[in-house]
């Protein structure tokens, strides 16, 4: 069973994929910002699997 706080986690996990897809098809990607997403990305992924 997720409690809500783990569907908080996985929806943010979403919303931050989506934002580095989004920046990724950008004509001129900021490759820090890139980095900076799938930092946060992998810390929620991290979180959830603690869970």
């Amino acid at each position: 069973m997720q409690t809500t706080h783990q569907i908080a986690l996985e929806t943010k996990h979403a919303t931050l994929d989506k934002r580095i897809v989004e920046e990724t098809h950008r004509p001129h990607p900021d490759a820090l910002r890139v980095a900076q997403l799938k930092k946060q990305k992998l810390k929620l992924k991290e979180e959830i699997a603690q869970i």
